[in-house]
């Protein structure tokens, strides 16, 4: 998925603040949504994380993630990724359940990170 689909900025930085738009759990080259629970919420994660690096940041610069589930069950996988790809202190996060989310993907992720 290019930029020149999009009529927003994937990655928008304000004054230091850095502003990551929702990072689907597809296979971006496909657009076919990924399989199995903790493998979809990694795929975000991991998406997130490129469009961090795309602006010379990293998951430690994260001080807040939205996570939109369309099964709050998922909300475990959540738990344990935090618990393993966030180093203390851990940003803020807050869930959302939601009826779908882009492309069928089940989970999506946006995050406010700090230069």
């Amino acid at each position: 998925m290019s930029s020149s689909q999009h009529p927003y900025s994937l990655a928008f930085e304000k004054d230091g603040v850095v502003y990551i738009s929702g990072a689907t759990s597809i296979d971006y080259a496909t657009h076919q949504p990924v399989e199995g629970d903790a493998q979809a919420v990694d795929a975000a994660l991991d998406e997130v994380e490129r469009r961090l690096r795309s602006v010379g940041l990293e998951l430690r610069h994260i001080v807040k993630a939205t996570y939109f589930l369309v099964d709050l069950g998922l909300r475990e996988h959540a738990n344990r990724q935090f618990e393993t790809r966030f180093q203390d202190p851990r940003p803020a996060r807050t869930v959302v359940g939601v009826a779908a989310n882009p492309y069928g993907g089940k989970c999506v992720i946006d995050v406010i990170a700090h230069r």
